[in-house]
């Protein structure tokens, strides 16, 4: 599953209690994860390669949530085409396992983020 630049990429889920999370997503809807401990758990592709989204316990359910992730091939070229189309950077780039990610609001106030493999 490779990724496509500009295109949504990943979904995240505010998940402040993330076992009882795992056990509805996984009984409601057949959902598998992968697990990263109490922090974290990846929603594993229906084809078996890869993750769409993910289970955030560190985030507080309700507005703002889920958070929107799209994939860029250039993280800084999208970020300058964000504050230059008018967005507003909420959290600049910053390093995680697997690449980088930045947040930010579009002109009405929708929270997304973006990632990059490096």
């Amino acid at each position: 599953m490779a990724p496509t630049h500009h295109t949504i990429d990943y979904v995240e889920f505010a998940a402040p209690d993330l076992e009882r999370a795992r056990a509805f997503y996984g009984e409601a809807f057949g959902w598998a994860f992968n697990d990263y401990g109490p922090d974290y758990a990846g929603i594993r592709a229906a084809e078996g390669d890869g993750e769409v989204g993910g289970l955030n316990p560190h985030a507080a359910a309700g507005s703002g949530m889920p958070l929107v992730i799209l994939y860029s091939d250039d993280l800084d070229a999208t970020v300058e085409a964000v504050r230059s189309a008018g967005g507003q950077i909420t959290q600049e780039p910053y390093t995680f396992p697997g690449g980088r990610r930045f947040h930010f609001t579009d002109p009405g106030g929708n929270e997304l983020a973006a990632w990059s493999t490096s």
